[in-house]
């Protein structure tokens, strides 16, 4: 009964912050209609209002984000064109990075670093998991390629912790400048502004909920070891 409720609520942890982004973000997609403009429309309007003139506002394939490279705000055909809550909502929140980038704001400085030290880092760690059966069996020693599987679980796992370290930064991108710039400004409804606030936690949650579910891909290769 231990065992079983220790696997439920490791369930819960992985898929739980998805699925409740996923809802949240759904939710308010509808009514398509709900505001005259469209989230690239408000992008670039806020980023305007705050003189940020060299910051794109781009349609994207790639999930919402901002690229701090790139100088650019990039929104999904959903969001970049919708006029749903939802799209004004993720819109605003995109536009909080690239203010904080804009402003200097350390958090995301540390972010950016981190991100760039863990693309290679995980590369190296896929590499390592779909090495280590094999240079168990061929150097005969089981030793090496469970010290193999741990170093590919490390570096897996940094994406994970990336986030959740960085986790402020994205509250911050919500809560410290996208809600009141749509305060400061006008943007919303006064009956949407509560659902508002769910919709900029779902945003600063989206990218933790997607790398707790990359602890799944760990958890297939450990099962893949122990056979």
């Amino acid at each position: 009964m231990g065992y079983l409720l220790i696997g439920l609520l490791f369930l819960i942890l992985l898929f739980g912050p998805g699925i409740w982004v996923r809802r949240v973000l759904a939710r308010y997609s509808k009514p398509a209609d709900r505001y005259s403009g469209t989230g690239a429309e408000l992008a670039r309007h806020l980023l305007d209002r705050h003189g940020i003139s060299g910051v794109s506002v781009e349609e994207t394939d790639q999930g919402d984000h901002y690229d701090p490279t790139a100088k650019s705000v990039r929104l999904t055909p959903d969001k970049y064109g919708g006029r749903s809550l939802t799209a004004i909502t993720v819109a605003a929140h995109e536009v909080g990075h690239a203010v904080q980038d804009h402003t200097g704001y350390g958090p995301l400085k540390l972010r950016t670093r981190l991100v760039r030290i863990a693309g290679p880092i995980q590369r190296l760690g896929a590499g390592a998991l779909m090495a280590a059966p094999f240079i168990g069996i061929t150097a005969k020693v089981p030793s090496l390629g469970i010290l193999t599987f741990v170093a590919g679980f490390l570096t897996l796992a940094t994406s994970t912790l990336v986030h959740l370290v960085t986790l402020p930064t994205e509250f911050d991108a919500s809560f410290g400048r996208a809600l009141p710039m749509l305060d400061r400004h006008s943007i919303l409804k006064t009956v949407d502004r509560p659902h508002a606030r769910r919709l900029l936690a779902a945003a600063a949650l989206t990218y933790v909920a997607a790398s707790l579910m990359s602890l799944l891909n760990i958890a297939r290769w450990w099962a893949i070891l122990r056979r």
